[in-house]
């Protein structure tokens, strides 16, 4: 126990300093900010530690580093509470008024940028000598394509985007979390079952270990249970503490519901084997639509707003400040180095066909918005998921190469794409705002 909180207080405390660094010299925005803040001090160590390798600091640091359970921490809490806050804001009628398209790149794009990715992969990967077989390939895929909600919810009101595109692509972000860790999970059971992998099932990471699918028929009732089961709960969860809040009066005790629901889904969805990140989005939007107008005083409701503002801001700060520090787990072997550069124009290139077929080739966007397809492909920043789940594996043949690709991939997304998405959505023509 005091491990644990010697870990999280170095890490507020690194947080904090590395804020105020940003805040008064890089001025960049807060996350962006933190996480390059805490990349260049990474980089920093790394080169001081080549230069006077007797010092060990580099294993001191890396060390430190590697004992931080990073997939523990953000998929057994951290992100749970992420998308609930995330999914407070979300207005209710305009995500019904969108549901074919948020859904539809939650879902259809998601695997056709799984099954893009992991094909393209696999092929780089063999072309450059570096050999991993297709199911883990497409495992690559499959933790690579989910977008990042944090940034993107943040970007898409600090630059003023058209109303009807702010909600696709905040849906998206939303939603497609939860669609990822559930693919994620069927395709790495499937990929640890297959070849000379057996043992290498999940458990542990994912919390489905011996209930990974087998198979194809296997992998499709797994993926609709964990989908169906987590959209269940979280409609039973988020409605019960709906009921609990009517009537009161109790900004303290409705703020302490708000919290014990989100704990509570997490829990349950690992006992049960559903997907935690659907349950907490959609009590999310229950809470903060319906509870929010029929079961909250106008008090309650800005005690709620400032707590899980502060909650969203202090662990985005730890998220993408670990996210920085994760370097020191990365493998920097030239041959995965020059593979990850080579991959990051394909990622981008999946995005761009795994956006245009649902919107444009199915048209399950009615109204799309101007630009809707280069701004949806661009701001698809990648985020602490993707590294997260990257972490998680199993070894096997080509691990580090996988690892290397995603931490570049998110590294590039989160600072090049999030530095100019602003440009892109300011380039939209104004009828777009309607």
């Amino acid at each position: 126990m005091t491990h644990i909180f010697d870990t999280i207080a170095v890490l507020l405390m690194v947080a904090a300093v590395l804020g105020l660094l940003n805040h008064h010299i890089l001025r960049l925005p807060f996350t962006i900010g933190l996480m390059l803040s805490a990349l260049g001090a990474s980089i920093a160590i790394l080169v001081i530690d080549a230069m006077f390798p007797g010092w060990g600091l580099g294993d001191s640091v890396r060390s430190a580093v590697t004992g931080i359970d990073f997939y523990s921490a953000l998929m057994h809490g951290m992100l749970s509470f992420l998308l609930f806050a995330g999914a407070l804001h979300v207005e209710l009628d305009d995500l019904v008024e969108h549901k074919a398209p948020v859904l539809s790149l939650a879902s259809v794009g998601l695997l056709i940028s799984t099954a893009l990715i992991g094909l393209g992969s696999y092929f780089a990967f063999g072309a450059l000598g570096i050999p991993i077989s297709l199911p883990f390939c497409l495992v690559f895929g499959a933790l690579i394509s989910p977008t990042d909600p944090i940034a993107v919810l943040g970007i898409m009101k600090s630059v003023g985007a058209p109303r009807r595109l702010e909600v696709k692509v905040a849906g998206e972000s939303l939603f497609n979390d939860g669609f990822a860790v559930v693919l994620f999970g069927a395709l790495l059971a499937w990929a640890a079952t297959s070849g000379d992998h057996s043992g290498l099932a999940p458990d542990g990471h994912g919390g489905h270990g011996a209930h990974g699918p087998g198979g194809w028929l296997g992998l499709t009732t797994f993926f609709l249970k964990e989908v169906g089961g987590g959209i269940l709960l979280g409609l039973l969860g988020g409605y019960l503490v709906y009921l609990g809040m009517r009537g009161l009066d109790e900004p303290n005790l409705e703020i302490l519901l708000s919290v014990a629901l989100v704990m509570g889904l997490t829990f349950f969805a690992f006992q049960l084997h559903v997907s935690a990140p659907l349950a907490c989005v959609v009590a999310g939007i229950l809470i903060g639509n319906r509870g929010r107008r029929m079961a909250m005083t106008e008090r309650t409701r800005e005690s709620l707003d400032i707590v899980w503002s502060f909650v969203d801001e202090l662990l985005n700060a730890v998220l993408f400040l670990l996210v920085g520090l994760e370097i020191f787990a990365v493998d920097l072997d030239r041959p995965f180095v020059v593979a990850a550069i080579a991959l990051i124009p394909m990622i981008l290139l999946a995005r761009l066909i795994s956006v245009w077929v649902p919107t444009t080739i199915l048209r399950l966007d009615r109204e799309p918005a101007p630009g809707a397809v280069r701004v949806l492909t661009w701001g698809g920043l990648k985020g602490g998921i993707s590294v997260a789940l990257a972490l998680s594996l199993p070894e096997f043949e080509g691990r580090g190469a996988v690892l290397t690709a995603t931490y570049a991939t998110v590294v590039f997304s989160i600072i090049i794409q999030g530095l100019t998405i602003g440009r892109v959505i300011r380039g939209i023509p104004e009828t777009g705002k309607a």
